[in-house]
């Protein structure tokens, strides 16, 4: 029984007292909730559905937790149910009921843990959106494994979500850029403000290969030629180490678009029209104070240039008007000051700022070799970046340790840690199972064992302490992710993989043998316990999909 099923029964034990009762039924919730209690000796679920409902019906809680617990009992598959405190219901299921899961799950294969909790809502999700003047540093590759994995998490409870990556060829940065690459070509080191590191030598080069005729323009042609070139080459190469690290995005989104399509005109129109809009000493400025914004925002300036907040602001209103109804941006630490503005901007164009727009916010990452932080790039250096960070772990190892930990946090990767084939290192302990499951599998064919079909799995066997504590880990999968979507917070998932679903499937492979020895006869108990094996391999594979980890079959 899974607790979508328990919740069930338990919402048709209160229609049936309500009923005989002569209560409101109108008062019954379209669903309820059960979950695990905290103390596993109190039983495998719990629920408060007595203490939500005994107000609204003028029932004393623990009166109606009784009646509750007394239509329960009746019903398949519960074995008990006891009354604690003012009326919380701690519920234990019988064996047979409890093991159904197994089958369940088996059954789902990768629909298992999947919800339409999130049906109807179309998200934006914009992550990473480095500018392309370098590789992807290690700030942005935290946003690509855990923007990749929320994107995951939307999905799989039914969201529609388009991913998106944002990005100009204009503006300061490229402009310096550019010079970057022109002094790189001339043999020259990189202005004072200018990038530095191995990979501007090879774009200027890559450059000259592709427009030999550079070389014979005067310095402004010739920055030109190396500021729309080099932005192509940078560009294509962070979207192929994107695409490498498992990351491709619905859209991606050119700043120039905006201003080639008149859309910061169409944003300044829409926004006097909600009489926001001010002239001061020749600018034009949005009156974001209105709405807790610690100043005003200049968006065209007095000699008629645009503001970067001018293009955000386009930005935003375009996204709206493609439909999505919640647009999520994910930036850097150094971002925190955007967030005031931004609200402020949602709340003029008329959007409601807490329904509308989320803002999320990532803290430092630091990779340390030997205890110590890691501060310069072969390649880029000045900045680790992503190649740095596969290079020093592997694609799996960084995506799981990015998106382990709540991204509000700053976190430090040690390259010993994340490397080591031991159980201290959290993605081999989860992929551990993963093969393990995998391996009990092909080892239970090669003898004969095989799960049967469903008619004759028998569910009441799986009636051990430890079946029983990994099938209620299992049971969990679907409310964590649900959870894990909708506070955008995919480290949840890594730390269940971790902390319940490995770790109990160590204790029953340790103490509940699935395989029969030499000539034992093969029984009914080996082919429950090979469905509950198979169950959990689905589980640590579903829940490392939404991660984008693999679930090796061998390690």
């Amino acid at each position: 029984m899974t607790p979508a099923e328990l919740a069930s029964v338990v919402l048709a034990a209160a229609h049936a007292i309500f009923e005989q009762r002569g209560l409101d039924r109108a008062a019954l919730p379209a669903s309820t909730v059960v979950e695990r209690p905290r103390n596993p000796e109190h039983g495998d679920y719990a629920s408060t559905l007595a203490l939500q409902l005994s107000k609204k019906v003028g029932v004393p809680p623990r009166e109606l937790a009784t009646a509750l617990a007394d239509e329960l009992g009746r019903a398949p598959g519960v074995k008990s149910v006891e009354i604690a405190g003012p009326g919380f219901l701690n519920i234990r299921l019988d064996a047979a009921a409890a093991g159904q899961l197994a089958r369940v799950i088996v059954e789902a294969g990768a629909e298992y843990g999947r919800s339409d909790r999130l049906a109807g809502e179309k998200i934006n999700l914009e992550f990473v959106s480095a500018n392309p003047t370098g590789p992807v540093h290690i700030g942005g590759v935290r946003w690509a494994a855990v923007g990749d994995a929320l994107s995951r998490l939307l999905r799989a409870t039914g969201a529609d979500v388009g991913t998106e990556y944002y990005f100009n060829d204009a503006g300061s940065q490229i402009d310096r850029f550019a010079r970057s690459l022109l002094a790189a070509s001339k043999g020259e080191p990189a202005p004072e403000d200018g990038y530095g590191g191995a990979y501007i030598a090879e774009i200027a080069a890559e450059v000259q290969a592709r427009r030999p005729e550079v070389r014979s323009l005067d310095d402004d042609a010739a920055q030109e030629v190396f500021r729309v070139e080099g932005v192509a080459l940078m560009f294509d190469e962070i979207r192929t180490s994107l695409r490498d690290f498992g990351v491709e995005f619905d859209t991606y989104f050119n700043e120039k678009d905006l201003h080639d399509r008149g859309e910061l005109d169409l944003a300044l129109n829409r926004l006097r029209e909600q009489g926001h809009l001010y002239e001061s000493e020749g600018a034009t400025w949005l009156r974001t104070t209105d709405f807790g914004d610690d100043k005003d925002r200049v968006l065209r300036k007095s000699n008629g240039e645009w503001t970067y907040f001018a293009a955000d602001c386009a930005y935003y209103l375009d996204k709206r008007e493609r439909g999505f109804e919640r647009v999520v941006i994910m930036l850097g630490a150094d971002h925190h000051g955007y967030i005031g503005r931004m609200k402020a901007m949602s709340a003029c164009f008329g959007d409601d700022p807490e329904r509308n727009l989320e803002i999320l916010i990532g803290q430092l990452v630091n990779l340390l070799r030997d205890g110590a932080p890691m501060r310069m790039s072969k390649r880029a250096g000045t900045v680790i970046t992503l190649e740095d960070l596969v290079e020093a772990i592997g694609v799996d190892a960084s995506r799981y340790a990015l998106a382990r930990y709540s991204s509000d946090s700053p976190i430090d990767i040690d390259i010993e840690l994340w490397t080591r084939a031991t159980r201290d290192n959290p993605v081999y302990y989860v992929q551990y199972v993963a093969a393990r499951t995998a391996g009990v599998a092909r080892n239970a064919a090669e003898v004969g064992l095989v799960p049967g079909d469903a008619e004759a799995f028998r569910p009441e066997l799986l009636d051990h302490e430890k079946e029983n504590e990994l099938l209620k880990a299992l049971a969990q999968f679907p409310a964590v992710v649900a959870t894990a979507a909708e506070l955008r917070e995919p480290h949840r998932v890594a730390r269940y993989l971790e902390e319940s679903v490995a770790a109990s499937y160590h204790r029953f492979y340790d103490n509940c043998r699935v395989l029969p020895l030499g000539d034992e006869e093969i029984t009914d108990l080996h082919r429950a316990r090979l469905w509950l094996n198979n169950a959990t391999r689905t589980v640590i594979a579903n829940g490392l999909y939404l991660l984008g980890v693999s679930a090796p079959e061998r390690m």
